[in-house]
């Protein structure tokens, strides 16, 4: 075999009371896509950051070759010199900036004190011919979708003559069809000599696209496994990644059929200000007790505003239509209102808008019913306490202490934090709003089985997915969203992908 473009040899990275990576080594062959999983924890992003200089040399003991040359990354443009670019799962685009702009920021094109534009902008469009994405160079980013936005990014790292390509997540908040996109880019580029590390949680995906997949389990390296060799197989990998078998990523529940109605919404309207047009329109569904029922339909298509136009409509939607909890109409107008009748919503993206980051574990589960543990207005931290360890052992959520801060928690756990805060107002309906988004398979698990036990203790779920095989894996009935509106209602026993997919396009 040829000498790998690049090779990191026993690395080992150590944050305060936590060893993140323990001697771990991998090689990647040059014009190879080489796929790197393993559980949230399994210190994959630490690896990439290591390698890009995030985490410079001497904050980590090890070698890193590139071409053969022992590196020693002091930042991040170290590694950009070098030939190593790295796309994070959270873009680092600026959405007021011009795509050109954003393309060549910190890269300028200078003639001597001044930048040449009328260059930038031409090799920009050169760099976005090689995404092969057809917009206009002097767009604002903020006006491109979120695929259009990822391949930006890539044509800003190709820019900078890069020969390795770390992607981090890059298909987590892409839909279907702009995930297929990216993947026939990678594959494109492949033939054109650039190398492609990945990491992703999605592992069809990996199937679909990997010359070889290298496994981190705990902080170590697990296995390096050939796709032409026929050792690639999802089976296989979550063997890995979790050190056993699981036959069944969706855990078998009993359905147990209730006619009682907890929430029904009837004529539900609801009007955007800022975007200026109606976003819900004539939407009636129910729920019932101990059912998870799935909301499923494409990126936009009214499934997210729907949810928050009921719990407390924080976004202050013009509202129209009517809302039963219980058989009791309700309006509410404010989220406390939601959750004092017994509805929660946990939203898609934990990290901007469902936890603080730089608090504790134990700030952020109690956040949603201080009430519950405070008397005259003071918060009882013994029973906060009590409360923070109850659901982290219920909850299975691996941290050192319910001290430790959110931020330093993986995806998986973070999500679990995020059930915890609002178990602990004890609903009667919980609204999950993708709620596996960015979590590895083991982690889905553990959430499909919290969620079986939930709704075999009577409370009713509401889940959005954009992930077809999880709605069709846990849901008892699914609703389908489509501009707006609801474009058909199927048991689960009469529902699938192809169904789905006609009345999300309806």
């Amino acid at each position: 075999m040829d000498t790998p473009i690049l090779e990191m040899r026993n690395i080992t990275k150590t944050f305060p009371g936590v060893k993140a990576l323990k001697d771990v080594s991998f090689q990647v062959q040059k014009g190879e896509i080489h796929c790197v999983v393993g559980e949230n924890g399994a210190g994959k992003s630490t690896l990439m950051k290591v390698l890009s200089g995030v985490y410079p040399f001497g904050d980590y003991s090890g070698d890193i070759l590139f071409e053969g040359q022992v590196q020693k990354f002091t930042s991040i443009r170290d590694s950009e010199h070098a030939g190593i670019a790295i796309i994070y799962q959270e873009l680092a685009l600026v959405p007021e900036l011009k795509v050109y702009e954003n393309i060549f920021l910190g890269n300028e094109i200078k003639n001597r004190f001044t930048i040449n534009w009328n260059e930038t902008i031409k090799r920009a469009r050169q760099a976005l011919d090689k995404v092969k994405l057809d917009v206009n160079p002097e767009a604002k980013v903020k006006d491109l979708g979120v695929g259009k936005q990822q391949l930006v990014e890539i044509a800003k790292a190709l820019s900078r003559d890069t020969k390795v390509l770390i992607l981090d997540e890059p298909t987590s908040a892409l839909n279907e069809s702009d995930s297929e996109n990216l993947l026939h880019l990678l594959r494109d580029l492949k033939v054109h000599g650039v190398t492609c590390i990945m990491i992703s949680h999605k592992l069809k995906e990996v199937i679909a696209i990997a010359d070889r997949v290298t496994v981190l389990r705990d902080g170590q390296t697990v296995i390096t496994l050939d796709a032409h060799k026929g050792q690639v197989t999802e089976t296989v990998l979550i063997k890995h990644m979790v050190g056993r078998e699981i036959d069944n990523i969706y855990p078998v529940r009993e359905s147990k059929p209730s006619n009682e109605i907890v929430l029904e919404v009837k004529d539900w309207n609801a009007y955007d200000p800022q975007l200026g047009r109606t976003i819900l329109r004539d939407v009636n569904f129910n729920v019932k007790k101990g059912e998870i029922v799935g909301f499923a339909g494409l990126m936009g298509s009214g499934r997210t505003e729907l949810a928050l136009s009921l719990f407390g409509n924080a976004k202050r939607y013009r509202v129209n239509g009517e809302m039963f909890v219980h058989g009791k109409k309700a309006n509410y107008t404010h989220p406390q209102y939601a959750i004092q009748d017994g509805v929660a919503y946990s939203t898609e993206d934990r990290k901007a808008a469902g936890l603080i980051l730089i608090q504790d574990v134990k700030h952020n589960i109690s956040l949603a019913n201080l009430r519950a543990i405070a008397q005259r207005g003071v918060v009882n931290e013994n029973a906060e306490i009590q409360v923070a360890e109850k659901y982290r052992t219920a909850l299975n959520i691996k941290t050192p202490s319910i001290e430790q801060k959110v931020s330093n928690l993986s995806g998986g756990n973070q999500q679990k934090v995020c059930l915890g805060k609002w178990l602990f107002v004890n609903p009667n309906v919980l609204i999950l709003d993708e709620p596996t988004r960015g979590i590895d398979v083991g982690a889905k698990f553990e959430i499909y089985s919290i969620m079986n036990k939930l709704v075999e203790q009577g409370m009713s779920i509401i889940m959005i997915s954009s992930e077809l095989p999880e709605v069709l894996g846990m849901s008892d009935r699914v609703y389908i969203v489509s501009a707006g509106r609801i474009t058909g209602e199927l048991p689960i026993q009469e529902a699938t992908q192809e169904k789905i997919m006609a009345l999300a396009t309806n």
